[in-house]
């Protein structure tokens, strides 16, 4: 199928949104339509760091946020647009920023990655 055809996307009910996101994404929720998740930052180097990140999941996944940024966090608000509703995009590119921003390799004993130091003039995110 090429890009431009529109193939009809199941949209989920506020109860099936709900279930899937106590079951998969506890960190998110669902108001106004949106599904949505608030990511804490150390400050604004971090917030950019992290608003990057997302642009590049978004725009590899070709399925776009819509993002409020301020100093020391950014909301993510997902939303099938072509849809009107929340779909099976949704849910997967939340995964996929969860995993991405959440990712400590220090929490894993088997990394070679040692992560940010537990010092203030290194923080990043603040982690799950």
């Amino acid at each position: 199928m090429a890009w431009r055809e529109k193939q009809a996307e199941k949209v989920y009910s506020d109860e099936e949104i709900l279930a899937r996101l106590a079951d998969s994404l506890p960190a998110w929720t669902l108001k106004d339509g949106w599904i949505r998740r608030t990511y804490r930052t150390a400050g604004w180097k971090a917030t950019l760091m992290a608003v990057n990140t997302i642009g590049h999941l978004a725009e590899a996944a070709w399925h776009h946020p819509d993002l409020n940024v301020s100093y020391a966090f950014v909301t993510v608000k997902l939303q099938n647009h072509a849809a009107k509703g929340i779909t099976d995009k949704d849910f997967e590119l939340a995964r996929k920023i969860d995993e991405v921003l959440m990712w400590q390799p220090a929490a894993d004993p088997a990394s070679a990655l040692e992560g940010t130091p537990e010092d203030p003039r290194f923080k990043y995110l603040k982690y799950d």
